[in-house]
């Protein structure tokens, strides 16, 4: 597997190798001790998938204090623009987004580790997507970002005339009036 850092510091690009043949394909989506030599050390404790339809775009979410999370991203079947935001206070790229085309045909997975507020767009006709979590959903710890938030400026590669928002992502607070308790390692 190849590991690709980005511009922000602990947010990582995981590139399996897939071996295909006549027959189809084979990887491994995960091998816990190449990932820990890669540097995601972390033991993942629920597995979580999603299916969404196109236009569909969800996030900003994240999970704040003991129950923070780091989540290893991919797609199964379909296109999405994966989009991770730096939460963490003292960090170089604190509010910087980063995104990325998570594919079932390019494989890549995207390393989010805690301390991010996380969400993607579905550009195919429908996605499943999933994610691998090191830490347990908690209801009273989960927190979200307005998708939309001018300041942020995401461009979820999807029309608004498309868009399909869930009425709690779309009255998410905005990144200066977010909840956020992370810092900078």
């Amino acid at each position: 597997m190849k590991v690709i850092k980005t511009k922000i510091p602990g947010l990582v690009i995981v590139e399996p190798r897939v071996f295909k043949d006549d027959r189809g394909y084979f990887f491994e989506s995960f091998h816990h001790e190449k990932y820990f030599e890669a540097g995601i050390v972390k033991p993942f404790v629920q597995d979580n998938e999603s299916k969404s339809v196109r236009g569909v775009v969800r996030g900003l979410h994240y999970q704040t204090g003991e129950f923070a999370q780091a989540k290893l991203v991919r797609v199964v079947q379909g296109k999405v623009f994966d989009v991770a935001v730096d939460l963490r206070n003292g960090s170089p790229t604190f509010g910087e987004w980063f995104g990325i085309e998570l594919s079932d045909e390019n494989k890549k997975q995207l390393f989010v580790p805690r301390g991010f507020a996380h969400g993607f767009s579905v550009l195919s006709e429908s996605a499943i997507f999933t994610y691998k979590c090191d830490n347990v959903y908690n209801k009273k710890s989960e927190r979200s970002i307005n998708p939309f938030d001018p300041k942020l400026g995401i461009n979820w590669l999807i029309n608004k005339s498309e868009q399909i928002v869930s009425e709690k992502d779309k009255q998410a607070p905005n990144f200066d009036n977010a909840e956020m308790n992370f810092i900078s390692l």
